[in-house]
Formats: C-alpha cells, structure tokens, sequence
C-alpha cells in the first residue's frame, strides 16, 4: 500500500510541474497571439509547441535534475499518461486563461498540451547529459 501510494505521488508530482510549466507558456502565447490578432498555422503551432516543451523540459531538469518518478518502467509508463492528463487538465484551464482572447476548439487545445508535454516528459525522462 505503501508503494502504490508513493507511485502515486510520484505520477501526480510530475503531472503538476508540467502543469504549472504550461500554464505559464499558454498565458504568455496567449497574450502574444492577442497583440497579433490572427490565427496561426496549426502546422508551425505544433512545432512551436513541441520546441516550447523540450525547452521547459531542459529547463525543468537544471532546476530539478532528477525526476520525481523513481523506477525505469514507471516512468517508461509515465511517457505516455502524464502528457494525456495533463493535455485534458489543460483544456478547462486553457479556457480559463484565454476567456478574453481567441477561443479555440477543445480538440486543439488538448493536441498543443499534450505535444508540449510529450516534449517535455521525453526531456525530462531522457535527463541531461
């Protein structure tokens, strides 16, 4: 019981740190997309996505350089399911964040979450050199 409990720590560490490191990127691009008022190309906003999580992702690791999910295969399996939760938390508070701004579609939302935390989630298990 011990053990579960602790994987679950765990999980929900890695889940909230990608969380709160999204938050801030998606306020700020947000904001930005705000001042140049179009919409951008779905193709060019994946990759920035993607560049923008592997960038949380090393910055993450100088500011915390050991994951928080201890066993190798918890966090082979921690790859795939901390980028889907937080790619479906980050609907609701995507929404939240731009209730001023340019509304897109849910199914959006969760594919540019969830590359930036794919991205950041391969960083983080990959670890620095």
């Amino acid at each position: 019981m011990e053990f579960l409990l602790e994987i679950i720590i765990q999980f929900l560490g890695e889940v909230l740190l990608q969380i709160l490191a999204e938050s801030l990127f998606e306020g700020g691009l947000e904001c930005i997309g705000q001042l140049f008022e179009r919409r951008p190309n779905r193709l060019v906003a994946s990759i920035a996505y993607v560049l923008l999580g592997t960038m949380a992702g090393i910055v993450s690791l100088w500011i915390m350089p050991h994951s928080l999910i201890t066993g190798h295969t918890a966090r082979i399996v921690g790859t795939i399911v901390i980028p889907l939760l937080c790619a479906a938390a980050m609907v609701p508070i995507s929404r939240w964040l731009g209730r001023r701004g340019a509304q897109r579609a849910a199914a959006i939302r969760f594919l540019y979450a969830f590359l930036f935390a794919f991205a950041m989630t391969l960083v983080r298990f990959r670890g620095l050199p």
